[in-house]
């Protein structure tokens, strides 16, 4: 396998570390092999977009989500370093509105699977970032919500130094209690 595989504080959500094969070369990694990632996640899943974010230092981008056509995501950083954060909206699930925030850095080449029915957002830490990520389905605006980055009723812990740099949509995301949500199935 060519990535080790660490369960987060939220069930679903795993933590990818690949072997990174080094020399006086450089370095060699595989970033995405289907038949092991199938395998981590225990069912086959298809990529069918990918999107790819440059942001400067304190931009927070999220949390986002699509309330249809509903995107699992595979985040990766390929400069800098980022705060990656998910939240559980899946109404009636045990780990209904928690969230999970995990520091991805181009250097460790860590990467972070958020399935279907959580929002998603980053923090830019570094001078710079870009962020990658695959997504099982197509971005739809017309589906797509936001959720407010400092809902207290969530309380995420951001790495904040000051305000962050926000869109207009992002600072008036509503909270959790007036967000469309996913149901169980």
């Amino acid at each position: 396998m060519p990535f080790t595989t660490h369960q987060t504080s939220l069930n679903g959500v795993l933590l990818l570390e690949p072997k990174v094969f080094s020399d006086d070369r450089g370095v060699f990694y595989e970033s995405f092999n289907h038949r092991d990632l199938t395998n981590a996640l225990g069912n086959a899943i298809t990529f069918v977009q990918d999107n790819h974010s440059q942001s400067k230092k304190n931009v927070l981008r999220g949390l986002h989500y699509q309330i249809k056509q509903t995107q699992g995501k595979l985040v990766k950083v390929t400069r800098g370093e980022v705060f990656d954060v998910c939240v559980n909206l899946q109404r009636g699930h045990p780990q209904f509105g928690q969230w999970a925030g995990i520091r991805l850095h181009a250097e460790d080449k860590r990467q972070v699977w958020i399935p279907p029915g959580f929002a998603h957002g980053f923090l830019i830490l570094t001078d710079g970032a870009e962020v990658m990520y695959k997504t099982t389905d197509y971005y739809a605006p017309e589906h797509e919500r936001s959720l407010l980055w400092n809902d207290p009723a969530i309380g995420i812990q951001w790495p904040l130094i000051g305000q962050p740099i926000l869109s207009k949509k992002d600072a008036s995301a509503p909270p959790l209690a007036q967000a469309e949500l996913f149901d169980l199935v």
